[in-house]
């Protein structure tokens, strides 16, 4: 067979220590052979007998992992050789080789090489040796790749962990906050039912009856709306983002002025549209802002600044609060966090608020991010892509 390269200079290149005449002795004893792109030379798991020596082309080295993933492992170039096992003993291939282009190699049968041992023990030696050393350098870096697969799997078991706790304290945190406004109704509407209160103290009793029961819907509503977002299309059309926040910064306003804080609505004129779903990006910018009211105790102004770039339109509410710390920063928009404490202060909640925002946000193909520091407060800026004008 005619090939543009001279296999021996190949094989000497392979195998430093063996000479010009061994290595034409070598060329002599195997079979040179062509093959064309995307042809499998060794099948991982079959038990094979051939040794080979790339001579022209390229070849690609893969290894099934988890029994589904055909990882990448190597490309080989002239000069390299695979199926080394063949030689040593009969035991399965440990991976796939396959020509990702036409390919010409020298295959070398097991017996042949055998029998070349027998007569030739330079050669032999030779081959063995640079075989061994190429064996030592896989054992490394299987070693290695063990290594950091154990590092991955602490850090998943950690994650894990810490995905349990947090279910757990959530569970936790949800009987509270049921069993705490569910206890205040029914005692008060027991005093209703049984003719204790009259007049204003009666109409007092039922107001505090609705708002505890408000409390329990609203919660319910939270989980059931997470659940939705997963599992149920969202209605997406063009939407003006400047009066969803309107909106949600109007019905929010009587609360904030409860905790005496004020709140700022700046909208970008001429704001461009995206495509929306309106009812889960109003969610979202409602639990942001919610969350904005709950962390200034001490009152203060929240600004709710809605503008747009080349790129996006987007919605910034800034407060001047207590912060987030540094270290729970990482984790704000996880399902089920949430800050009991900060500087002192106390604050309930179950940590689905944030988590809503991310998720409805995500859905609309979009970013969310905070900013912020302890005792200044924070800010955090939804990012949506601006819907493309119809064709």
């Amino acid at each position: 067979m005619s090939i543009s390269i001279d296999p021996v200079a190949v094989i000497r290149q392979a195998f430093p220590e063996i000479s010009h005449s061994e290595a034409v002795e070598l060329v002599a004893l195997g079979a040179i052979r062509a093959y064309p792109a995307k042809t499998m030379l060794c099948a991982e798991g079959a038990v094979e007998k051939v040794f080979y020596i790339l001579l022209e082309g390229e070849v690609r080295v893969t290894k099934v992992i988890n029994e589904a993933e055909n990882r990448f492992l190597a490309d080989l170039t002239p000069g390299a050789f695979f199926g080394e096992m063949a030689l040593i003993h009969e035991a399965p291939r440990t991976a796939s080789v396959v020509t990702r282009t036409p390919a010409t190699v020298l295959e070398i049968e097991k017996d042949d090489f055998d029998a070349l041992v027998k007569r030739n023990s330079s050669v032999s030696m030779a081959m063995v040796k640079e075989v061994s050393r190429r064996l030592r350098e896989n054992n490394d870096l299987a070693v290695e790749h063990l290594r950091l697969k154990a590092g991955e799997l602490a850090a998943a078991y950690q994650r894990l962990a810490e995905v349990e706790f947090a279910k757990s304290e959530f569970l936790t945190v949800v009987a509270h906050e049921l069993r705490t406004p569910l206890t205040v109704a029914s005692g008060f509407l027991e005093m209703v039912q049984s003719n204790k209160l009259q007049g204003e103290a009666q109409q007092s009793a039922l107001r505090t009856v609705s708002d505890n029961l408000q409390q329990i819907i609203s919660l319910v509503n939270d989980i059931l709306f997470l659940q939705e977002m997963d599992f149920i299309l969202s209605d997406f059309h063009p939407t003006d983002i400047g009066g969803l926040a309107a909106a949600v910064v109007e019905r929010q306003r009587e609360r904030a002025t409860q905790n005496q804080v004020g709140l700022q609505l700046n909208i970008a004129p001429s704001l461009p549209l995206v495509n929306a779903d309106p009812r889960s990006l109003e969610r979202a910018m409602a639990a942001v802002l919610d969350n904005a009211i709950k962390f200034s105790p001490d009152g203060g102004d929240v600004l709710v600044n809605v503008g747009y770039d080349d790129a996006a339109v987007f919605v910034e509410i800034s407060d001047h609060g207590v912060g987030i710390p540094p270290e729970a920063l990482p984790r704000v928009f996880d399902r089920f966090f949430h800050l009991e404490e900060v500087g002192g202060r106390l604050f309930r909640g179950v940590g689905l608020g944030l988590s809503i925002a991310r998720q409805a946000v995500k859905v609309h193909q979009g970013e969310i991010a905070v900013q912020s520091e302890l005792g200044k407060g924070s800010a955090f800026t939804i990012r949506l892509p601006r819907a493309q004008p119809a064709a």
